[in-house]
C-alpha cells in the first residue's frame, strides 16, 4: 500500500469480506481487498439471497445478533447503493410458511408470543389463515406464519454494489498483492481449513450446496419456506430456491440430480412455478464452524490480523452487523458488538 496513514487489507472478496471493507472505507480508512479467484468466487456468489430470521424462541447470542443485522439491513444496504449506484436487490418482503398439523401450529402461535417480545415490536410473526392465492405455500391446516422481518438480497447483485461503493471510496479490488497493514482474513471454507492447523483444533470447514433459479417474475412477493426449502423471488425476474447441505461430494462446484429434486420440491410446495424454466444452477461450498455461529475477532497470536469467517447459510443476513462490529474492533479496539462465544480465542 502507499505512504501515509496505515490501511487495511481484506483477504477474500465474498459477503463477508467486502462488507468489511465497505465498512472501513464508509470511515475513511484505506481498503485493499484480495481476493485471487475474483469476487464472489466462493458460497456468496450463490443464488438464493433469503435473509431470513431464526425463530423467535430459545434466544441466542447469534439470534439477537441477526435479529440487529435484520433490522439495520435496510438503511446500510441504502447507504451502499447510494455510495457506489449499484443496487444490490434488496427488499424487506416478508415470509409465509406453511403449517402441517396441529403440533406446527401450536407452536406456530408458541413463536408469534415470543416475537411480540424479542423482536421489539418492529417486525411481526403472526399465524394467518391461507386465503388461495396463487403465491402461497400449499398447507394441510389451512393456516400460514407470515413474518415481516424477512427480507431478499440478490447475491451477486450486492456483491457488485459493495465493490462499486469500496471503489468509490477510494478503495481498491484485485486478485493478488501481498498484504499490508492490519490484515482481515475473510477466505471461508479454506479459511477455516488454515485456522484448524494454526490453531490445532477444529475450526470447521466447507459443506456444499446446490441451488437453481427459476425464470418466473414476483419480485414484490414474499419469500416462502416450505419443507427446509427457501424460494425467494428476486428483482431480476428470477425466483431462486436452495439449498442442499451436502457434507460428502466428489466436486464441490459441481450440479447434479440433486438440482432436479430442488426443483420437483419448488413445484410441489409452490405449483404457481410449474413451467418455470431453470435459467441458472450453483454449487459450491459454505464455511460452517462447529457451533454455527460465525468465528469474529483477533486471529490469536498474530497481532494485527483479525478473522471474519463462517457465514454458512446467514452470511447475507449478518453481514451489516458483522461489518460495523469488525469496523469497530479493528479501528477502535472495541469488541463489545461481537458476542464472547463467536471470538477465535
Amino acid at each position: 500500500m502507499a505512504s501515509g496513514e496505515p490501511g487495511v487489507t481484506v483477504m477474500g472478496a465474498g459477503i463477508f469480506g467486502l462488507s468489511i471493507a465497505w465498512a472501513l472505507a464508509r470511515r475513511g480508512r484505506r481498503v485493499r481487498v484480495i481476493d485471487p479467484a475474483g469476487i464472489g468466487a466462493g458460497a456468496s456468489g450463490g443464488l438464493v439471497g433469503a435473509l431470513s430470521p431464526h425463530a423467535p424462541e430459545g434466544w441466542t447470542d447469534l439470534k439477537a445478533f441477526q435479529l440487529e443485522s435484520l433490522l439495520m439491513a435496510g438503511d446500510w444496504w441504502r447507504g451502499v447503493e447510494a455510495a457506489g449506484g449499484r443496487s444490490p436487490g434488496y427488499a424487506r418482503t416478508g415470509r409465509l410458511q406453511p403449517l402441517g398439523d396441529d403440533a406446527a401450529v401450536a407452536a406456530a402461535r408458541a413463536r408469534a408470543e415470543g416475537a411480540a417480545t424479542l423482536w421489539q415490536g418492529r417486525a411481526d410473526w403472526a399465524v394467518v389463515p391461507a386465503t388461495g392465492a396463487a403465491w402461497e405455500p400449499a398447507s394441510p391446516t389451512g393456516l400460514l406464519v407470515r413474518d415481516t422481518l424477512a427480507a431478499r438480497i440478490g447475491p451477486r447483485a450486492a456483491l457488485a454494489a459493495l465493490a462499486a461503493a469500496i471503489r468509490a471510496r477510494g478503495g481498491t479490488i484485485g486478485h493478488g498483492g501481498a498484504a499490508g497493514g492490519t490484515v482481515v482474513w475473510a477466505t471461508g471454507a479454506a479459511g477455516l481449513a488454515d485456522l484448524t492447523a494454526a490453531l490445532g483444533r477444529p475450526m470447521g470447514g466447507g459443506v456444499k450446496g446446490q441451488a437453481l433459479a427459476l425464470a418466473h417474475a414476483a419480485a414484490d412477493a414474499p419469500q416462502v419456506f416450505a419443507g427446509g426449502l427457501h424460494i425467494v423471488p428476486h428483482a431480476d425476474g428470477t425466483v431462486a430456491v436452495g439449498s442442499t447441505t451436502e457434507r460428502d461430494w466428489d466436486d464441490p462446484s459441481a450440479t447434479d440430480a440433486a438440482i432436479g429434486a430442488l426443483h420437483a420440491r419448488a413445484v410441489a410446495a409452490l405449483p404457481a412455478l410449474a413451467g418455470a424454466p431453470v435459467v441458472a444452477r450453483w454449487a459450491g461450498l459454505r464455511p460452517r464452524t462447529p457451533s454455527r455461529a460465525p468465528l469474529l475477532g483477533a486471529w490469536p497470536g498474530r497481532p494485527g490480523h483479525f478473522v471474519a469467517n463462517g457465514g454458512f447459510k446467514t452470511g447475507f443476513g449478518l453481514a451489516p452487523r458483522m461489518a460495523e462490529a469488525m469496523a469497530d474492533l479493528i479501528l477502535d479496539g472495541d469488541a463489545a458488538g461481537i458476542p464472547v462465544g463467536f471470538r477465535p480465542a
